[in-house]
């Protein structure tokens, strides 16, 4: 009675295929997430100035930078906890439970006077940790519950709902400040704007998760396949995504903050301009996932010769900016950046969503935890470079992808896609990850 015929006979359970509601309300978690931090980030001076000194703006700014940092220190360690429990608890276990605590998390900020500066460090590094149960643990769960011919439109549409998310989450302060305004208008009395965003990001949050607990799949996480690789192949090639993803993210961190600083080494580029470039940047990443969605291009192409051609126009991208001589050939390089690194980083994700399912939680929360050591590391480098040698820093930015690109080259088994996720049962139809191609 050998292993193979067992397997034939008695082949493990299948897991059941995501649908399209279901891939919905995961994708929507994120936009969720995404939102509420682009969000309550402007909103944390007007938290902390009555609790300052009269004459206390630069002290103002020093917390700002601390809360910042305590959040994406929140996600830098919660990401690869959470992660590796949901490999041993289940994924909508651990999503929920992430959605409570975002949830509960924002509301003490409702009375920033009675909780104090301590409360409100609290909320935030807690803000972090759980949404670091959202980030890594949604893909995780996508890539558990999808065909391999579905996974890369799926990623896809994952990356979009995150850009999109940041891009609504500064509008959703105007939209507060409106409703507070109709809502006086019509006698119901004076709402604070800052407390409509808090309870507009809880509300939204609590709406993700009542609409998660009725839909995610039902499916005990205890069918594992049997590994195909052995556990250091998969853990080497692991360590080389999250050290692909976190070299981006400390380039793209670097680029914008480069971007921000040009208004002071180049007098003509007024803030307008420079917002344009941060909402052209978002837009032209949002054009390339939707590319990727639509196209099926991870699915056709290798994912090494993708990112390859991502890292080459993020460099060539940066080489522009560091030479650029007016401002519509820096509108060029900022194209060509965002739209090199808005490559790469799903198609990272995408490989690494071909990890075993016994390691997968691990692997995604590796990935998130990366991308923000790399965030923050590359914030403060980059703050230094600018200072030191100004528009050339963008050349400088440029050094962890030429080495990168080496990597690809060099070692291109790292790079290739694992399907060892067993085979779904489908769901019909699917109209968000239509196929796009019908066997005879």
């Amino acid at each position: 009675m050998t292993q193979p015929r067992r397997t034939a006979q008695q082949p493990s359970p299948a897991v059941l295929a995501l649908g399209a509601w279901q891939l919905v309300w995961l994708a929507a978690a994120v936009f969720v997430v995404s939102a509420g931090y682009g969000a309550l980030m402007p909103l944390l001076p007007a938290w902390l100035t009555p609790l300052m000194a009269a004459d206390g703006k630069a002290e103002v700014a020093r917390h700002v930078g601390l809360l910042s940092g305590l959040y994406a220190a929140g996600v830098l360690v919660g990401a690869p906890l959470w992660g590796l429990v949901s490999d041993r608890s289940g994924r909508g276990r651990i999503l929920l439970i992430g959605l409570v605590g975002y949830v509960a998390s924002l509301l003490p900020l409702l009375r920033p006077d009675w909780i104090g500066l301590a409360g409100i460090y609290a909320s935030r590094g807690a803000t972090g940790f759980f949404v670091a149960a959202v980030v890594p643990v949604v893909p995780a769960l996508v890539a558990e519950h999808t065909p391999q011919e579905q996974r890369a439109r799926r990623f896809a549409w994952l990356g979009a709902m995150s850009l999109l998310g940041f891009l609504f989450g500064p509008g959703l302060d105007a939209a507060a400040t409106q409703v507070s305004a109709t809502l006086a208008q019509f006698g119901a009395g004076a709402f604070d704007p800052t407390d409509l965003v808090i309870v507009i990001s809880a509300a939204l949050g609590a709406l993700m998760m009542l609409g998660l607990a009725a839909t995610l799949p039902r499916a005990a996480p205890a069918a594992l396949e049997e590994d195909t690789k052995a556990p250091s192949v998969e853990r080497r090639r692991a360590m080389a995504l999250w050290g692909l993803n976190g070299a981006v993210m400390f380039v793209l961190s670097g680029f914008e903050l480069g971007i921000v600083l040009q208004g002071q080494q180049h007098p003509a580029l007024s803030s307008r301009e420079i917002s344009l470039m941060f909402a052209q940047c978002s837009l032209v990443m949002l054009g390339v996932n939707a590319m990727l969605f639509f196209t099926g291009l991870l699915e056709r192409a290798a994912g090494r010769g993708v990112m390859a051609a991502g890292l080459v126009l993020a460099i060539a991208g940066l080489a522009l900016l560091a030479q650029h001589r007016s401002n519509a050939w820096m509108y060029v390089g900022v194209s060509l950046t965002a739209a090199g690194t808005g490559l790469v980083l799903p198609t990272v994700s995408y490989l690494a969503a071909g990890a075993s399912r016994r390691r997968l939680g691990a692997t995604m929360g590796g990935l998130a935890a990366a991308a923000g050591f790399g965030q923050t590391l590359g914030s403060a480098a980059a703050g230094w470079l600018f200072g030191a040698v100004a528009q050339l820093s963008f050349a400088w930015l440029a050094l962890p992808l030429l080495a990168t690109l080496g990597s690809l080259i060099a070692r291109p088994a790292w790079w290739s896609a694992q399907q060892a996720l067993p085979q779904l049962h489908r769901v019909p139809p699917d109209p968000l990850s239509q196929r796009h191609h019908q066997e005879p």
